[in-house]
């Protein structure tokens, strides 16, 4: 009898909390939650504001990857110290912002980010998992399955729903860890092309490349300047600035072909350019579509850029042909932005490259501020993430050069040491510390790794919260980007000023009110300023499935090719081992899972005796 109520027990007590747990384990998993967590930050904003609500026709979101809160300090000081100030008072462009916030960059399943995951929340709205791309936590890493009913839409699937232009400007890869968030559905960011794809996983996820060049919103997308000819070419194909080097691509297409005859098809006018002065000849009044890869992996740093006309354009010169290309457009746009060099530079403990490609990331703004008016457009800008990289020193005098070395040496072994340390990397030696060279050349100040306390070959990234900055219409811009949260809420406050998604209906609301009255722009309150309790719209269906058998064929052989040969410092990817894998892998939360089975034993145990 008393194993029967004990049995009983077992049922009405612990399976009731085993199910709870592992409900609370998931909900985080559903995109819904996120876009609910979303509506609640906007409203709680919006509730305390009175003011005029705006709307932005454009939207500019520019990313520097890696560019953490001790980067923006040191560059502001770099910046300063290079024009001969003492360079703390020294200002970056987005200093002036009048919006600043700070926003969580954990991902689903990983207390430090990673560019992919983090991208796709920036991006997209929703917190994923470790090195996923462009979906929701129901999407795991290298799982094609699993990305099937998983994928999620972005702010350029946001943009282009309202008949907007969009486009994507980056120094890395056009199909790196960040950009492809924009467009890609990917259960690997690693699955650039189809030879990185699993053997098994081929005839149903199509890589990344294919995406953007074969489905939405990739194939829409008006400019698209980047890195990373590589995975657009195949084994058989030459690079044509580097001709030792050859495409990775085993199914034997040239992308950079198919991405020409899908536009003539669609009678577009589009042009493809992989050099400098090919992009010096583009003029927008001729081009809707414009299709640059500069380099066969990723471009140069700045200091190793080849400057001239058959070299790379630098970021800024990138981003103002992509404006003139989308400012046609009387409906608006969508440009993304990305200094994605920021985080090869500091994942070698290199600091004055990372501080460099910070600089690059402010005169590219700089130039974008100039074409654009801030009435109708609004800018962002912010990190994926930040890296471990720190500055200090004990009464160091102002001015004191912060690539240098602090004017105390330490207090242990009577040693200098750099001003900007790094927590991890390879910068680390084992039996000696790394002893900073006192008076280097700048060959040696551009070249130098600083010390880390802890030995890798690649630095991890920082896990602490990112600066957003904003500035835009009206005062709506400084109401909504203030405070701190996830980094998921961004595209959605985005999407509020740009009257985008589930958005949209406030300003064709708004309209209605404004034609019915004769007045100008004016706000609608349903809800709270038109956030209501609505659902989010359905996710679109499958994952860039390959379902046309002619292009399921694949080809076997021919050599990797190589990076490009000259930089100072060659980096292929962020956040890899020695062999070009993974370090971490997407494994379920294990502390759910166990508080259950414990719970289970516990009480199998009780009912048995």
């Amino acid at each position: 009898m008393n194993t029967f109520w004990n049995f009983g027990l077992l049922i009405f007590y612990v399976i009731p909390c085993i199910l709870a747990l592992i409900q609370k384990s998931t909900k985080f998993q559903e995109r819904e939650y996120w876009y609910e967590e979303a509506r609640v930050a906007l409203k709680k904003r919006l509730a305390s504001y009175e003011g005029k609500i705006g709307r932005a026709k454009n939207v500019v979101f520019l990313v520097g990857d890696g560019m953490g809160a001790s980067t923006l300090t040191a560059s502001r000081i770099f910046k300063g110290q290079r024009q001969g100030n003492q360079g703390e008072e020294e200002q970056l462009l987005w200093d002036t912002f009048p919006a600043v916030a700070m926003a969580k960059t954990y991902n689903l399943n990983a207390q430090t980010g990673e560019s992919s995951a983090c991208a796709t929340a920036l991006l997209c709205g929703v917190k994923a998992n470790f090195e996923t791309v462009g979906l929701d936590g129901k999407g795991k890493f290298e799982s094609c399955y699993s990305s099937f009913s998983s994928r999620v839409d972005s702010l350029a699937d946001w943009a282009q729903q309202e008949g907007k232009s969009t486009g994507v400007v980056t120094n890395t890869r056009i199909t790196h860890a960040t950009p492809s968030a924009l467009y890609a559905h990917s259960p690997s960011r690693y699955w650039e092309d189809d030879g990185k794809v699993p053997i098994p996983s081929r005839k149903s996820c199509k890589d990344i490349a294919r995406q953007l060049v074969e489905d939405d919103p990739g194939r829409h997308i008006n400019v698209l300047l980047g890195g990373g000819r590589r995975h657009w070419l195949p084994k058989v194909a030459q690079d044509p600035e580097q001709p030792t080097d050859e495409g990775r691509r085993l199914d034997g297409r040239n992308l950079i072909d198919d991405w020409i005859r899908d536009k003539k098809k669609r009678n577009i006018k589009a042009e493809y350019v992989w050099n400098k002065s090919q992009l010096d000849k583009i003029e927008a009044k001729n081009v809707d579509h414009l299709l640059g890869l500069f380099a066969y992996s990723h471009m140069e740093f700045e200091v190793d850029r080849d400057k001239g006309q058959n070299g790379d354009p630098p970021l800024h010169e990138m981003a103002v042909k992509a404006l003139s290309i989308l400012q046609k457009n009387n409906k608006g746009f969508f440009l993304f932005v990305e200094s994605g060099r920021i985080d090869h530079a500091h994942h070698y403990n290199n600091p004055y490259r990372a501080l460099e490609e910070t600089l690059v990331l402010e005169s590219t703004l700089e130039a974008i501020m100039a074409k654009v008016d801030l009435s109708d457009t609004l800018v962002v800008v912010t990190a994926d993430h930040s890296h471990v990289m720190t500055m200090g020193g004990l009464a160091t005098p102002r001015g004191n050069d912060i690539l240098g070395v602090d004017v105390k040496p330490s207090d242990v072994d009577g040693l200098p040491y750099s001003t900007l340390l790094y927590g991890n990397g390879p910068g680390h030696t084992a039996e000696h510390r790394m002893v900073p060279m006192v008076n280097a050349t700048d060959a040696e100040t551009h070249n130098r790794l600083h010390s880390a306390a802890v030995p890798r070959q690649w630095a991890t990234h920082g896990g602490e919260d990112v600066p957003v900055y904003a500035a835009g219409p009206s005062g709506i811009t400084q109401a909504l980007f203030s405070g701190t949260f996830d980094q998921s809420y961004v595209p959605h406050a985005i999407a509020y000023v740009a009257c985008l998604a589930e958005h949209a209906k406030r300003c064709q609301d708004a309209d209605l009110v404004a034609n019915r009255s004769g007045h100008g722009f004016a706000a609608v309150k349903t809800g709270v300023y038109g956030i209501g309790s609505q659902q989010s719209p359905p996710p679109s269906q499958g994952c860039s499935v390959d379902t046309n058998p002619a292009t399921r064929t694949t080809m076997i052989g021919g050599k990797s090719g190589g990076a490009k040969s000259g930089a100072a410092i060659v980096l292929a990817s962020s956040v890899l081992s020695n062999n070009g894998s993974s370090e971490q892998t997407n494994n379920t939360n294990p502390l759910n899972l166990g508080f259950a089975l414990i719970a289970t034993a516990a009480v199998l145990a009780f009912a048995i005796t």
